[in-house]
């Protein structure tokens, strides 16, 4: 483990005990390709993680303290949610498969919605525009490391077994909202019945049995794991680790944009991946670290 920077901030992680879960579901879910399934039981050792999302506060002092330049930086542009620009931002390009997502120039951390916006009232959000190679960087300023896709699953889980969320099975118990995903008509209206249009704070929301915050929505979370859609079928089921190469790199815990009619990967098994090098709006991490010794 990196030494810690004196900048860095105190996580002050939370220790999950060793021990054995069920990983994935049995359970039909609408993303076959994304290799949730089977449930098989995993064993882990014990390991330390954060309760919530980096914030914008704590990418903040990384940057100061040691100049790092993002990719979003890097590329000069970064993806923006449509809604999150103002109604007069001029015409960009959109994704094909996705035109919600608009190729923004000038958008990163500092500037999440465009050149135009700032963290003003978002210093204790999630940062955003994150890549996983910037994830890595303020891992190694801060003496920690991402949490394996296997270690990020039983810490969402929060000590329950096979449910669908977090905190069990119904979305909303008692007509509560429990994280911050999209209500609405997806992608064009949001009515925002859970408070949040775009990101929320990162200790929003109740926390889990195990005491994370926003392991369902709000953002997605870059874990250290190599993206395969059957590898663990075969793979070691004692403290895996994800295959040994691949292109994309496991995300979790889906974001303020998950929506049942288009992606319900919320769900406490969802899994989904991008390259090390891409960014946008909803993509954080959350970091995590080996026992104290």
């Amino acid at each position: 483990m990196p030494s810690r920077s004196t900048a860095a901030p105190d996580h002050r992680l939370l220790t999950i005990p060793a021990g054995r879960f069920t990983m994935g579901t049995d359970e039909e879910y609408r993303w076959k390709g994304d290799g949730e399934s089977p449930a098989r039981e995993i064993e882990l050792s014990g390991y330390r993680i954060a309760p919530c999302a980096v914030s914008n506060r704590e990418f903040s002092a990384f940057v100061e303290d040691t100049g790092h330049m993002t990719d979003a930086e890097r590329f000069e542009w970064s993806f923006v949610f449509h809604l999150l620009l103002p109604d007069d931002f001029p015409e960009t390009r959109a994704v094909a498969a996705t035109p919600w997502w608009r190729q923004v120039f000038g958008a990163d951390w500092a500037h999440p919605a465009g050149p135009q916006s700032d963290l003003d009232g978002l210093l204790d959000h999630p940062a955003v525009h994150i890549s996983w190679n910037d994830a890595m960087a303020y891992c190694a300023w801060a003496g920690v490391r991402l949490p394996t896709e296997a270690e990020w699953e039983r810490a969402a889980r929060g000590g329950l077994e096979s449910r669908r969320f977090a905190w069990g099975d119904e979305l909303m118990p008692d007509g509560t909202a429990m994280c911050n995903i999209w209500e609405g008509q997806f992608p064009t209206e949001n009515t925002a019945e859970d408070g949040y249009v775009g990101t929320a704070p990162v200790d929003a929301f109740p926390p889990n049995g195990f005491g994370l915050y926003n392991v369902a929505g709000n953002v997605w979370e870059w874990c250290s794991d190599w993206f395969h859609t059957d590898f663990h079928r075969t793979g070691p089921t004692t403290d895996p680790a994800g295959p040994p190469a691949g292109e994309a790199h496991v995300i979790r815990g889906g974001s303020y944009l998950c929506h049942d009619s288009y992606c319900d990967r919320y769900r406490v098994s969802a899994r989904s991946s991008n390259a090390a090098d891409s960014s946008t709006g909803n993509m954080g991490f959350r970091v995590a670290a080996s026992p104290e010794r």
